[in-house]
């Protein structure tokens, strides 16, 4: 698997909130407090930074913060991967240098987003990354949230093969990508389901391990979960903890509690379970009451999480 140790790379990788105050400044005692608290709940790896991290609202400082958190206190215990993507490739590599500075252990990389660079462009974008860069590259193929056309697995396996990307987070519905790359190098590298929305059938199909922001508030069921499949092949039982965390999902995907997005509704669950959600950054809004009501009810019909 090209220079690099990717043994460590499987299982559940929380993509890990940032926390913020009242007033939207960064809290990072709130945030390293969260972190611990996922490490505990039996993550495997810890995302920072990423979409769940909210990095599209932080500032390059910001993330280096983060990054330099995560590392002091984390470092060693799990795998710290760092989200360095930029719609600029000269930004991402001078983030992704200053991560691999710091001493985390691998750059998740987005496609360059809102832009909409050709082809060619996108695969060279990655390439000059990784070679100005001297840690393993996940690449982030999240098409839906970055208006970039998605990379084939074809295209993935090819990258893989130069030596570029070693790792893929798969933000699709459809694990066909998932099962693809696990025939196409699924040897020579590590695949990452990146949705909530169909994490059983990509633990089935092949896919090493699960990123994704409803690990924030599932992380232990998840974990059973992967354990089920991936190691006691017990698919039945790993349906069953699956859909209880699929009411959480339904949340957001069916807008169970009216127009919310995603990680305000984490943070009210967390704030429901006794522990602090902490805030975003606007556009982002808390939950209103009537949300939490409604939250409460749902979370007291389906299974508990720990």
């Amino acid at each position: 698997m090209a220079g690099f140790d990717l043994s460590a790379y499987s299982g559940i990788f929380p993509a890990g909130m940032t926390f913020f105050d009242s007033e939207g400044e960064l809290d990072e005692r709130a945030t390293l407090e969260h972190w611990r608290w996922l490490v505990d709940q039996g993550a495997d790896g810890l995302v920072v930074a990423g979409t769940s991290g909210e990095f599209a609202a932080l500032t390059m400082e910001e993330r280096l913060r983060l990054f330099r958190l995560a590392v002091e206190h984390l470092g060693g215990t799990l795998p710290i991967v760092a989200g360095t993507g930029h719609t600029a490739t000269k930004l991402t590599i001078e983030i992704s240098r200053q991560a691999q500075q710091i001493g985390v252990d691998a750059l998740i990389v987005l496609l360059p987003y809102f832009s909409r660079p050709p082809l060619p462009a996108v695969l060279d974008h990655f390439r000059a990354v990784r070679k100005a860069t001297d840690r393993p590259v996940m690449l982030y193929n999240n098409p839906a949230n970055t208006a970039c056309q998605p990379l084939s697995p074809p295209q993935i396996a090819g990258l893989v093969e130069e030596d570029v990307v070693h790792m893929v987070k798969s933000t699709m519905e459809s694990v066909v990508p998932v099962h693809d790359l696990a025939l196409l190098v699924g040897d020579r590298m590590r695949i990452f389901y990146g949705s909530f929305l169909s994490a059983y059938e990509a633990f089935a199909g092949g896919a090493d391990g699960w990123i994704s922001g409803v690990l924030n508030v599932t992380c232990a069921t998840a974990q059973q979960m992967f354990r089920a499949i991936r190691q006691e092949q017990d698919l039945a039982a790993a349906f069953a903890l699956w859909k209880t965390i699929l009411p959480i999902v339904h949340l957001y995907t069916y807008q169970k509690l009216g127009p919310t997005a995603d990680i305000p509704i984490y943070r009210g669950i967390l704030q429901l379970r006794g522990r602090h959600g902490g805030f975003s950054r606007q556009p982002f809004a808390p939950l209103t009451d009537q949300h939490l009501e409604r939250l409460a009810e749902v979370l007291q019909a389906s299974a508990p999480h720990s």
